[in-house]
Parts: C-alpha cells; sequence; structure tokens
C-alpha cells in the first residue's frame, strides 16, 4: 500500500487519537475515554509497525512514535493508579457513598433489624413461635452447633480445626450469595429486596431468640457478634443497594425508566463493592475466630463491641476530611 493511501485511510484514526491523549494529559477526560484508550493505543501501534516494516518516511513514522511514547506514558500511568483508586474509594469513597444514600440505608436497616430484634423477642417470650418459622430439623441442627458442649461452633462445629479455610470459603460463597439475592431484589421495584431483608431478619432473630430462651445464648451471641458487625451490616448495604434500584424504577423523575436506572445502578454496583468488601472480612473473622471455643467468651464479646464500634466510626466518619483522596 502506498504511503498516501495508509496516510488518508487512518489519518482520522490518528488524530482522534492524539485529541484523546491530550485530554488525558490534561487530566479532562472521562471514564469512557479511560476504557477506550487501550484499544485506541495496541491500534496505533499496529499502524506504526506496518509503517516501519513498509519504509514509510520518517515524516509519517516520526509523528507516529511520538504518539506511541505518550500513550505508552499515560496507559501506564493510569495503570499505575488502580491501587490508589481502590484504597482511595476503601478509605473514602465507600462511606461517603453510603452516608450519601443514607435514607435507603435507613429504610433497609430499619427492615432489617427492625425485623431481626422483633422476631427474637418474640420468640424468646413464646418459644413455641420458633416453629413456625423455622422447622424442627432445623431447629435441632441450630441446638447442634450452639452447644456449649461441642468443640466447634457454627456449621464449623461439623469440621476439623484443619478445615477452617474450607469454612472461609463457603462463607464467603454463601454470604455473597444472600448480598447479591437481596440486591438483585431490586428490581423488582424494590420488593425483592424489602423481602429478603424481612426474610433473612425474621430468620435469624427466630434462630437468636430460640437459642437464648433454652439456654445456649453465651456460645451463640459470642459466635456472632465478632463477625455480625461486618455480615449484618453488609445485608442491610446490600438491600440499601437494591431498593435505591427500585426507586429508580418507581420514581424516574424526567427521564426514561431504562436512564434512570443506569445512573442509579452506577452508584448501587460502587455500594456492592464495599459490601463484598464487609463480607469477606466476616467470612475470614467466622471461620478463624469466630468458631473457636479456645477463647473466653468476654473476649469475644470484647473483640465484637470493638469491631462493631470500628464498623459504625468507618462508616460515619470515614472520607469527612476536606484531605481525603477523592
Amino acid at each position: 500500500m502506498k504511503q498516501s493511501l495508509f496516510e488518508s485511510r487512518h489519518q482520522p484514526q490518528w488524530q482522534a487519537f492524539a485529541a484523546q491523549l491530550q485530554q488525558l494529559e490534561q487530566g479532562t477526560s472521562s471514564a469512557q475515554d479511560l476504557a477506550g484508550f487501550p484499544r485506541e493505543y495496541r491500534r496505533l501501534c499496529q499502524h506504526l509497525a506496518l509503517a516501519q516494516e513498509r519504509g514509510y518516511s520518517s515524516y509519517l513514522v516520526d509523528p507516529l512514535q511520538q504518539l506511541a511514547l505518550r500513550g505508552h506514558q499515560q496507559l501506564y500511568r493510569h495503570r499505575s493508579q488502580l491501587g490508589a483508586n481502590i484504597l482511595s474509594f476503601l478509605l473514602a469513597g465507600f462511606p461517603r457513598l453510603v452516608r450519601e444514600q443514607w435514607r435507603f440505608v435507613l429504610v433497609a436497616g430499619l427492615l432489617f433489624f427492625g425485623s431481626l430484634m422483633g422476631i427474637a423477642l418474640l420468640v424468646y417470650l413464646f418459644p413455641d413461635l420458633i416453629y413456625s418459622v423455622i422447622n424442627p430439623q432445623q431447629v435441632t441442627a441450630m441446638q447442634n452447633m450452639y452447644d456449649p458442649a461441642a468443640s466447634r461452633l457454627g456449621l464449623a462445629a461439623e469440621r476439623a480445626s484443619s478445615e477452617d479455610w474450607m469454612m472461609f470459603g463457603y462463607y464467603v460463597m454463601h454470604n455473597i450469595g444472600i448480598a447479591f439475592q437481596t440486591f438483585a431484589g431490586g428490581l423488582l421495584f424494590g420488593l425483592g429486596s424489602m423481602f429478603f431483608l424481612l426474610f433473612n431478619g425474621l430468620m435469624i432473630g427466630a434462630v437468636a431468640g430460640h437459642l437464648t430462651e433454652i439456654g445456649y445464648g453465651q456460645t451463640f451471641w459470642s459466635f456472632v457478634i465478632g463477625h455480625g458487625a461486618f455480615e449484618l451490616t453488609a445485608i442491610a448495604l446490600a438491600g440499601a443497594a437494591g431498593l435505591q434500584l427500585g426507586w429508580a424504577l418507581i420514581a424516574p423523575g424526567a427521564l426514561p425508566r431504562g436512564e434512570a436506572l443506569r445512573l442509579e445502578a452506577r452508584k448501587s454496583v460502587q455500594m456492592i463493592c464495599g459490601v463484598i468488601l464487609f463480607l469477606l472480612i466476616a467470612a475470614f473473622i467466622e471461620a478463624y475466630w469466630s468458631s473457636t471455643t479456645s477463647v473466653e467468651p468476654w473476649v469475644k464479646y470484647l473483640v465484637g463491641s470493638a469491631l462493631w464500634l470500628l464498623v459504625a466510626i468507618y462508616l460515619l466518619c470515614a472520607g469527612r476530611s476536606q484531605h481525603a483522596p477523592e
């Protein structure tokens, strides 16, 4: 192919790449520009390689080399910021997002923790009510898991301590499954999220009330207090993200429902990223700390209370500083 034809065919692509590169260098690029930049950079490098292989003049090759060099610098500069961006989100972005969506978080928290505490109190006062919520076989299984005589607590009671890593994997998959279920239920105009928040609250609360009533309260509460700070908070936040999706469908404002849903989904997905982090932490604590019986209950209560306080301070205060990373 002649140089003139090659140049005329690809010149618009080079000009577009140069414009995109200038935006990146000036810091005015959008997230969409960043997403498409690696593809355009690879295409430019292919054109440069063809131009060199075909022996085109330096009038064409030299500008392409300059564009490739500048593109390489921008590409790896932005890649190196990935870790910093993730850290920024964890330290400031996620808690700020939770506070920004406080209305949905409040509603989700009332549904989940309200149903949990309400049914726990009712089952404690009226023990037979447990069988209206959970079948007898599950009740028996729960009693075995939190029997004070057991060498391990929770689901780990059936496994050796050397298999804690297997329980960690199980807790991760199980808890993330519940969170995504609660989140995705928001697409049913928020009704699905409301249902799963109430359902999980009722199930957990019924177990708590029953085990406390039969005298297994110390083993149960010392077990859940540690990882519960992250796990229960994560379920409520997943529900809040789902309610946010549902509200976008119910009250899209001047936007079409699809567009309103797309805009809100961006924030909701960010919320779920933070939820997954909480669930990973919860799974680790549950597998390696909560299930052990070698630690005195008062120590678990102390550590668990500190973790609840830590979560509260993180969500309420992190990212408020004027110098917090954006």
